[in-house]
């Protein structure tokens, strides 16, 4: 039965979006990243800028994750990460983004499967592991609790 590792806390700071607008599959959004912060057990760095996330809302009420980007340890190792996701919209985060609050984890479905390459021996091992992470939303920012999908 798989059982789930803390992998790590990562933190992004976010431009405010680029609103593209109405297009024929939702409501697209680009995000772009500034910078931001990642802490876990085996590893801890900065996030790099220039990472983005392009957003499609659909009219189900739910937002559609499209995230690339890079981190770098504090020993200088590089690693990308890409990652898919899942964020819906309701009563809880329609409230934080109209106040400019923040979501607690849990408060909605916000989930995303990261996926990270890297070059650096020191880190291969991240390169054949599946992940989850749990999202949640800040003022400028967001934040993911992340997780190792491990076999028991």
């Amino acid at each position: 039965m798989p059982r789930l590792e803390f992998l790590m806390n990562v933190h992004i700071d976010l431009k405010p979006p680029v609103e593209v607008g109405a297009v024929p599959s939702g409501n697209r959004q680009i995000f772009d990243s500034i910078g931001g912060s990642f802490e876990g057990p085996r590893l801890k760095g900065q996030v790099l800028p220039g990472g983005g996330d392009w957003m499609l809302f659909g009219s189900d009420g739910v937002g559609r994750l499209d995230v690339r980007g890079a981190l770098e340890t504090d020993d200088g190792a590089r690693i990308y990460m890409q990652y898919s996701g899942v964020l819906v919209v309701n009563a809880a985060l329609a409230k934080a983004l109209a106040t400019g609050g923040e979501t607690n984890y849990g408060d909605t479905y916000f989930m995303t499967q990261p996926r990270f390459e890297t070059g650096d021996e020191r880190y291969a091992w991240l390169n054949q592991v599946v992940a989850i992470g749990q999202g949640r939303n800040l003022p400028g920012a967001v934040e993911y609790g992340v997780y190792l999908v491990q076999n028991d």
